[in-house]
């Protein structure tokens, strides 16, 4: 009996360390996914938002709009807490983001910079080239000195490019080395239909993405609150610099032409609106309607800044058939 049971122990042993291992693994497994495989992200202790693997978002076959209403040809609506469609409409087919670009700039910055306060000034050389093309500028100078949270302000707000490619140049020594950064960030993301070709969205044949990736892209990036808090924001006044001794307000073009944010239950938060004339008129916005959050992202739709502002009109009938849809 005495050698019988000098034989067993071993095997009770190795048997408890499996079962140990196993506990462990579905512990590490849970703390990163949750059920219906709808990954989540997770902050470092330097609170910084830091990806798990690659979001999935989970189909629902219920919608509280047709998507054969809306103005825009690519659409997106994901409830915020679980991840899950309510609505698409190509979303993934391919588009030009346009300025949607823009809130990958400013997560990337801002993940980036360890410090927000510190001071950047804006090269001049780079001007002449934005200038050239067209771009839209929040309103700085070349070899203007500007706090790097002013920047990002400035990038997401008034949609200045300015902020976006000295932001770029402060923290990877060009907008090229700095788009490299954006591209494997996408990567990191699962972002697997999209590339980006410059900081601020300019049009360019290889500058793609499709509104589920940009999706996926705000979703990640409201973690950050720094980026929420911006990206929420209807006005922004930047400190006193060396060429502006009053700073310079700024103002979102989403909030600029939405006369009311209150929808059927709630209320738009904040978003980023994007056009070119081959991207169209494009949105990404967050709302809280009934006690929940939604990200929409539309692009495509028809029209120009002169022209009724479609991509608002779109988010307004989603949002709003929402609270229609709670009181049935």
């Amino acid at each position: 009996m005495g050698q019988q049971t000098k034989k067993i122990k071993p095997k009770v042993r190795m048997l408890l360390v499996y079962l140990l291992m196993t506990v462990i693994t579905v512990i590490a497994y849970k703390a990163f996914i949750i059920p219906g495989g709808r990954y989540l992200f997770v902050n470092n202790s330097d609170g910084k938002s830091a990806a798990a693997p690659p979001l999935m978002i989970t189909p629902e076959s219920s919608a509280p709009i047709s998507s054969t209403r809306l103005y825009s040809p690519h659409a997106i609506l994901i409830r915020l807490n679980d991840h899950t469609i309510l609505m698409q409409k190509k979303s993934e087919e391919i588009i030009y983001p346009a300025s949607l670009t823009k809130l990958m700039t400013a997560i990337v910055a801002i993940e980036h910079l360890p410090n927000l306060q510190e001071r950047v000034t804006l090269p001049s050389a780079m001007f002449q080239e934005l200038y050239r093309t067209d771009a839209t500028m929040a309103g700085f100078h070349p070899d203007e000195k500007v706090r790097a949270i002013d920047l990002l302000y400035g990038a997401m707000l008034p949609s200045g490019a300015e902020c976006c490619v000295g932001l770029a140049v402060q923290i990877a020594g060009s907008e090229q080395n700095f788009v490299k950064l954006m591209n494997q960030k996408a990567a990191d993301l699962g972002m697997n239909s999209t590339f980006f070709d410059n900081t601020t969205g300019l049009h360019d044949e290889n500058h793609y993405s499709t509104v589920k990736d940009m999706a996926v892209l705000l979703i990640y990036a409201l973690q950050n609150d720094a980026f929420r808090q911006i990206f929420t924001s209807f006005c922004h006044t930047t400190q006193p610099t060396n060429k502006h001794p009053d700073g310079i307000t700024f103002y979102s073009t989403m909030f600029e032409n939405l006369n009311d944010p209150r929808i059927s239950g709630g209320k738009i938060l904040g978003g980023k609106t994007g056009y070119t004339d081959k991207a169209g008129l494009c949105l990404a916005s967050l709302a809280k309607e009934g006690g929940e959050e939604y990200v929409l992202v539309t692009a495509g739709a028809k029209g120009n800044h002169k022209s009724e502002q479609y991509n608002i009109t779109d988010a307004l009938a989603v949002y709003n058939s929402l609270g229609k849809e709670g009181r049935h």
